[in-house]
């Protein structure tokens, strides 16, 4: 059983359809005690960093996801769900859930690039994990933020992705936790195939 965490402000539904999709069970679940039921987690989220973190904290979440991930136990955050995995953001004040080590900074102002960055762009592969296929043709995801994640060990990013005439990590990943700034459940085949992926790795 997987289960999404409804924490207020993710995108819940369409991350719920899309596992479905691929047969998957899942549970839409808002209290840490229903952990016990669960496998593996989806972090999802859309909005800004400080109120998504002071949500969680409300929601005594804090904790109980630091101990999951611990102890190797499968979680994959979405858009905002990867940006509060890490220390902070400058978005915010308030620190993140310290799984990662680094911060979430602004895009880079880059003439010609809007922000938010919205739309769908390319992957560029740095390392094999559970997500994705080392040598095949580049991914194209579906994005939309305007912050993105600077972790200090950068040997856990997974993939960039083109921003102008720079790059922004697109994804993360270190053992079962995994997480991508894109949206897969918005990127159509190539998000369903990243997807099935990452349920196959599952226990």
């Amino acid at each position: 059983m997987i289960g999404i965490i409804d924490y207020g402000m993710g995108n819940l539904h369409s991350v719920e359809k899309a596992l479905v999709k691929l047969n998957a069970q899942t549970l839409i679940i808002q209290k840490p005690a229903q952990l016990a039921e669960l496998s593996a987690l989806v972090l999802p989220g859309v909005g800004a960093f400080d109120p998504a973190m002071q949500r969680l904290s409300e929601g005594g979440w804090v904790l109980p996801l630091q101990q999951w991930v611990e102890q190797q136990k499968p979680l994959l955050g979405i858009c905002l769900g990867l940006q509060l995995l890490f220390e902070s953001s400058d978005e915010g004040c308030l620190p993140g859930l310290q799984l990662l080590a680094g911060k979430v900074a602004p895009l880079p102002l880059i003439p010609g690039e809007p922000i938010p960055h919205m739309g769908w762009a390319p992957l560029e592969l740095t390392a094999s994990n559970s997500l994705f296929v080392p040598g095949s043709t580049p991914d194209w995801m579906y994005f939309v933020h305007s912050y993105a994640a600077i972790p200090v060990d950068p040997s856990c990013i997974t993939a960039y992705a083109p921003y102008g005439t720079s790059k922004v990590v697109a994804s993360v990943g270190r053992g079962a936790l995994q997480a991508t700034q894109f949206h897969p459940e918005k990127s159509g085949n190539a998000g369903l195939l990243m997807l099935r992926r990452w349920l196959q790795t599952l226990p």
